[in-house]
């Protein structure tokens, strides 16, 4: 997942939400136009997807080009709406053009970007980095436009009668000109700027000092005792020694299999320094930076400012989640640790468990538990079968038909493209496209891009929404389809999760019969709220039923995996739930903790751990914050000595800065969903039917914490989530 960006135009990632400028009215036939004159030199023919209209295949120039028609269309709508004088305001003439607008362009702005990702030509992908960058800068601008504002705050006070989803559109709005300090004086202004500038910085140099980290250790064979043979061969050789960089994908196999323990904890502490003082000090800049940026924007703190577009609202709201989740976990994960300090007695002869110890005592339990042969087990997951498997599975859950189309055009000649019909009525409901397999110059991760989004323009045109899945799995090899590891099949079938949702359920049945609300469509949800439906789904990849449906062993695919097999999957995903979730809980309390307050008590925090904390010391102390709560998450475990997670953790300093607890708060809501309503029929249609109708179809037009609550008939609970990984995890 990419971090996420300020105010960003493309929507790139499954859970990202973004704001496209949303800014004057376009006529869609001079668009139309446009599109046909960007295409007018493509000479072979192709099939046409209706209600599609977003290119993928465009030259540099084109790019710059089509850049340059958005943000002078763009324009031209803004002045528009500005000009109307505040006593003749009206929704036809301030909210229907910045909506039809933001519809518009929406399929512009993706075909500008996307290249970036795709493309096998370095400079498309130059082009459309360029293009991305001056779109974002101008959108912010559009969105700092104080008479812009003035015009839609007049239409707002004067009360219209307008429907829900066309106030929620106008409230969305006014939110987003004022989280751009459009109500600022122009010297706060000006400061306000200085601090983003500041900030984005300080992001950057904390992340080049993790990416320019490159210390080694040299250790000799003895050290690494217990490393498969095919780690150790891979390692140089230096002073007689083997040189193990302190990367992850070097120090994370160490903690799991050298049965030294003195390396693992050498190992531990020399990575867990990894960003040093110059990172901790850094975060301590760009704590203060934040507040200070939050406060000129009328906000307490910063973890309010990030948090209030998002379900929990505040950061109150926020701790006390954090806090009821670790309590909760407590007893279980104190009997995951009396079982690890077990193995360590029996090993080691000393049963005081640290940090270092938790991976490799826990795979050691693993293997103790669960009969499972991971390496045995990748052989039952060819990708083709995994796709094709994923295909009926989605299917058969929410009454749908894919039919995959030949000859549309795409980007490259291993792209896949379908189109989503409801199985019941035969209307058509979008399109995926799957980029799954690795090339040059390509976007490492996976990850999914929205194309379009569903929605009903004013003049009648109705357009469908369209997904890409992007992924990095591995090509056949002489007719043999490559095979998937586990993770990468449950990856692969989040992701697309997210794909199917976006392309199958527009919210084009729910749009007010006055306006088209392109932006409560596909990804442009509530952060929280956009991934709790593929995290849901993810629970199918352990069970039986559905996973004989994506796997087959690859000599031959009429023998599918066994349920003893997915039983073991199941059950190793769960094995000691509770002191995973701890460590993640602890790192989302001190992001959230940093975030929320100043000048704080940190001894009576930590004593207390409670919510209404709001102030933090001027210094803010985050080294010393983590030192004393660390023992307090961790049930006693102390942080290792000379290290400070603080100092390298991307997560906090850029992108989910303030909202580190997010995936944690979906996770809990989805175990909600799954034990209420499919636990017990897990391709129940009538069961996948409601959810498509009550819960993906409104988007975003509705409040998300209440789309939910009325879908389970009462308020989400932990308990679902709490009891699933007490039950199954020893």
């Amino acid at each position: 997942m990419e971090p996420r960006r300020r105010e960003r135009q493309v929507i790139v990632v499954a859970g990202a939400a973004a704001l496209v400028a949303g800014a004057a009215a376009l006529v869609a036939v001079g668009l139309n136009i446009a599109f046909s004159a960007v295409a007018a030199h493509r000479r072979r023919k192709r099939q046409e997807l209706p209600g599609f209209t977003a290119q993928v295949n465009l030259s540099p120039a084109e790019i710059k080009r089509l850049a340059d028609r958005i943000i002078t269309k763009a324009k031209e709508t803004y002045d528009s709406v500005a000009a109307v004088p505040l006593d003749k305001v009206s929704f036809a003439n301030v909210v229907a053009p910045l909506a039809e607008l933001d519809a518009l362009q929406f399929p512009l702005v993706q075909a500008c970007v996307l290249p970036r990702m795709v493309s096998t030509s370095e400079d498309v992908r130059k082009a459309s980095a360029e293009a991305e960058k001056r779109l974002d800068s101008y959108f912010v601008l559009c969105r700092q436009r104080e008479d812009v504002y003035r015009v839609i705050k007049a239409f707002a006070v004067k009360g219209e009668r307008i429907g829900p989803e066309a106030t929620r559109f106008l409230q969305c709005l006014v939110k987003e000109f004022e989280r751009n300090g459009v109500k600022l004086s122009q010297s706060k202004r000006k400061e306000m700027e200085k601090l983003k500038c500041h900030i984005d910085e300080l992001n950057l140099k904390y992340l080049q000092n993790l990416n320019d980290f490159t210390q080694f250790l040299l250790l000799n064979e003895d050290e690494l005792a217990g490393m498969p043979f095919e780690f150790l061969k891979d390692l140089e050789k230096a002073e007689g020694k083997l040189k193990v960089p302190l990367t992850s994908y070097h120090v994370t196999p160490i903690l799991e299999h050298c049965k030294v323990g003195s390396t693992r904890k050498q190992v531990a502490v020399a990575y867990g320094q990894k960003g040093g003082k110059d990172n901790l000090g850094i975060l301590e800049n760009l704590v203060q930076l934040r507040h200070k940026f939050a406060r000129l924007l009328g906000y307490a703190n910063y973890a309010d400012f990030a948090i209030e577009p998002r379900m929990p609202r505040t950061s109150r709201k926020v701790l006390e989640f954090l806090e009821e989740i670790s309590e909760q976990l407590s007893d279980i994960a104190n009997r995951e640790l009396s079982i690890l300090k077990d193995l360590k007695m029996k090993e080691e002869g000393n049963a005081q468990v640290g940090m270092e110890d938790l991976l490799y005592y826990i795979k050691r339990a693993e293997e103790f538990k669960v009969d499972l042969d991971i390496g045995e087990i990748k052989q039952y997951f060819p990708v083709s079968l995994v796709i094709s498997g994923m295909l009926k599975m989605f299917q058969d859950l929410f009454a749908l038909r894919f039919d995959e189309i030949k000859d549309a055009e795409v980007w490259h000649d291993t792209v896949r493209v379908f189109s989503v019909w409801d199985a019941s009525s035969s209307d058509l409901l979008g399109y995926f496209f799957l980029d799954v397999f690795a090339r040059e110059g390509k976007y490492a991760h996976t990850c999914v891009v929205a194309l379009q989004n569903g929605c009903l323009y004013s003049n009648g045109t109705c357009k469908v929404p369209a997904a890409v899945l992007l992924s990095q799995c591995p090509k056949e090899f002489d007719g043999n389809s490559a095979l998937l590891r586990f993770p990468e099949v449950v990856r692969l079938f989040h992701e697309f999760s997210h794909v199917v949702l976006i392309s199958a359920f527009s919210n084009v049945h729910h749009i007010s019969n006055r306006a088209t609300f392109s932006r409560f469509s596909a990804l442009r949800l509530e952060g929280d709220f956009t991934e709790i439906p593929s995290l849901l789904l993810e629970n199918w990849c352990y069970e039986s039923i559905s996973l004989k449906m994506m796997s087959g062993f690859h000599q031959d695919i009429t023998k599918s995996i066994t349920s003893e097999a997915c039983q073991s999957l199941k059950r190793r995903r769960d094995l000691f739930a509770g002191l995973k979730m701890k460590q993640e809980i602890l790192l989302c309390l001190v992001d959230q903790i940093i975030h929320s307050s100043e000048n704080v008590d940190i001894d009576h925090l930590i004593k207390e751990l409670h919510p209404k904390v709001r102030k933090m010391i001027a210094s803010l102390f985050i080294d010393h914050l983590i030192k004393e709560l660390h023992p307090k998450v961790m049930l006693g475990i102390p942080l290792l000595e000379g290290t400070s997670p603080a100092s390298c953790f991307p997560r906090i300093a850029i992108g989910y800065d303030a909202v580190c607890y997010s995936y944690i708060w979906s996770e809990v809501f989805a175990a909600d969903l799954f034990v209420s309503k499919f636990k017990d029929d897990l391709l129940n249609q009538h069961a996948g039917l409601r959810f498509r109708n009550k819960v993906l179809a409104p988007g975003g037009s509705k409040d998300s914490l209440e789309i939910i609550t009325d879908y389970l008939g009462r308020e989400p609970s932990l308990q679902p989530f709490i009891q699933s990984r007490t039950r199954n995890s020893l």
